[in-house]
Order: C-alpha cells, then structure tokens, then sequence
C-alpha cells in the first residue's frame, strides 16, 4: 500500500469548506458540481451546484469532499485528520487559520515525545490533530 487519503462528507456546505482549506492550507483546488457532471439531468434544479467532487491538493497533501453524502450522515468523532508539519512556523499557521470559528481543543505546546502538537474541531466539525516533530 502506498497511501491513504481522507474524503469528507459535508451537507452542503462542501465548497465553503473546500475554500476554507485551501486558504488555510494553500494548495490547488478543483471542484465539479453536480450540475457539471452526466448526472445533471437526472436531479432536481436546487442540487446542481452541490459538490459532487472536490480535490485539494498541496505537494503530497490530497484530500477530497462532496456534498453527496451518504444515507445517514453522521458527524462524529470517530476519525481525525492528522497534520504532519514540517516547520514551527507551518504548524502555527495552519493550526490558527483553521481555528477560526472552531473550538480548540489543546492549544500547540511542547510534548514530551519532542513534538510540538495541538489539536481542534474546525468550524465544518472536522476534527484536526497537529505535529510536528522538532528533532
């Protein structure tokens, strides 16, 4: 196996989210709605611009969303998305961009494992994880 990618499902907010990210995180980001793609004419007129699919991308960062989501979506706490970083500086960058209008849950701080690690549930209720190893 090579790698494992995060998708995440949203309820319609998917393209505010994806925005969010990219501003947070920088990278490219492509979206489809739903009313760019074959199925267009099979769906009511206030579905077509939900996401289908979105993709940010940032070196080797990939991760992905859509509105489509499945049957019972359930927001929980079951997963989290981990942020390897690779400098103090782009640790507490991303790790204050992607606070605003969430709740953080421990703020960055020096471990005893020798990391500098934190973490928070973003205003979309993901649930992020931050480390970055200074040795």
């Amino acid at each position: 196996m090579k790698q494992i990618n995060a998708y995440l499902y949203f309820n319609g907010n998917c393209r505010a989210a994806m925005i969010f990210y990219k501003t947070c995180l920088g990278g490219e980001l492509t979206l489809q709605t739903i009313g760019e793609s074959p199925m267009a004419d099979q769906v009511p007129p206030q579905m077509k611009d939900l996401i289908l699919h979105a993709a940010l991308t940032n070196g080797d960062m990939l991760f992905m969303g859509s509105d489509i989501v499945p049957l019972h979506l359930i927001v929980g706490n079951a997963v989290s998305l981990m942020l390897k970083c690779n400098s103090d500086e782009s640790i507490r960058m991303a790790f204050d961009k992607l606070s605003e209008g969430g709740i953080i849950g421990n703020a960055l701080e020096e471990t005893f494992w020798g990391a500098t690690f934190g973490d928070l549930t973003d205003k979309f209720g993901i649930h992020w994880l931050f480390n970055f190893n200074q040795v």
